[in-house]
C-alpha cells in the first residue's frame, strides 16, 4: 500500500525543526545565505534543502498574519517529472511502487542543463532543483531508507506539534478529512491541497496565495521543442483514438 503526508499548516509554529532534521539525516552541507528581510532562510529551495519553511506576512487591517508553509516534493501519484525525463531517458526518475516515492537517479546526472530545465518545468509545483556543477539532484525522496526500516520520515519523526503526519494513503486521506472538518469551524475556507493526486497532502486554512505562489498544481507551459512535440504527440494520439 502506498504511503502519504499529511502537512496540517494550522499546526506549524516555524520552528523548522522539519527543516534541519531532512538536512541533518540526508547530511547536506550548509547553505551561505545572508538576511533578505525574512525569516525564511534559505531563500528557495536548493539542492542542499530538499524541504523549506516558507514564511509569508500580511498585514490584515491591524493585524500581522504569518503563514507557514513546509515545501517539498509532493510526490505525484502520476508524476510528471518521470513522464518527461522518460523522453530523455528512461529510468532516470521513478516511483517507488511499494511507497509511492518519486526518486531521482544517477542518470540524471547525465542530463543537459535543457534537459533539466526541461524537467523542471513539468513541475507543477517548481520542486525540483540540481547542483549547477555537479548536476546532482536535490529533491525530497520520502526517506525510503528509512521508511524501508520501519521508521517514519524524518521530518515527520522531528515535528513537536503533531504537525507533520505519515502512513498508509488512505489513512491519510481519512485523517485530513477529519482535521478539515475541524478547523472549517474557525477558519472557513481551509482547504485540502490536491488531496486525490499527491502523496504530500496539505492541510491550508487559508486561500493558497497566501502561503506561496506553488501551493497548488500549475500546468506547465511547453517551453522547449521537446515539451512542444510531446504535446504535438499528445493531441495527434487523442484525434486517433476518437
Amino acid at each position: 500500500m502506498s504511503k502519504a503526508f499529511l502537512i496540517d499548516t494550522t499546526r506549524c509554529t516555524a520552528c523548522r525543526g522539519c527543516q534541519i532534521a531532512c538536512k541533518e539525516w540526508h547530511e547536506l552541507p550548509a547553505n551561505k545565505t545572508k538576511q533578505v528581510g525574512t525569516h525564511q532562510n534559505p531563500p528557495d529551495l536548493n539542492v542542499n534543502n530538499y524541504k523549506l519553511v516558507r514564511f509569508s506576512e500580511h498585514l490584515d487591517g491591524e493585524t500581522i498574519t504569518w503563514n507557514f508553509f513546509p515545501d517539498q516534493c509532493r510526490h505525484c501519484v502520476e508524476p510528471p517529472c518521470q513522464g518527461a525525463s522518460d523522453t530523455v531517458e528512461e529510468g532516470a526518475i521513478i516511483k517507488d511502487e511499494a511507497t509511492g516515492a518519486v526518486i531521482f537517479t544517477e542518470k540524471m546526472k547525465q542530463f543537459s542543463d535543457e534537459d533539466l530545465q526541461y524537467v523542471r518545468e513539468s513541475c507543477p509545483y517548481d520542486i525540483p532543483r540540481w547542483d549547477a556543477k555537479t548536476k546532482r539532484p536535490g529533491k525530497c525522496n520520502m526517506c525510503i531508507d528509512r521508511i524501508q526500516e520501519g521508521k517514519l520520515p524524518a521530518c515527520v519523526h522531528a515535528c513537536p506539534t503533531g504537525g507533520m503526519n505519515f502512513g498508509d494513503r488512505e489513512e491519510m486521506l481519512a485523517l485530513a478529512q477529519t482535521r478539515l472538518a475541524k478547523v472549517k469551524k474557525e477558519h472557513p475556507k481551509a482547504m485540502l491541497v490536491d488531496p486525490e493526486d499527491v502523496s504530500v497532502i496539505y492541510l491550508l486554512a487559508e486561500a493558497p496565495e497566501r502561503y506561496h505562489t506553488h501551493v497548488v498544481a500549475q500546468a506547465p507551459v511547453p517551453t522547449s521543442r521537446r515539451q512542444l512535440f510531446a504535446s504535438l504527440r499528445t493531441s495527434v494520439t487523442s484525434v486517433s483514438k476518437s
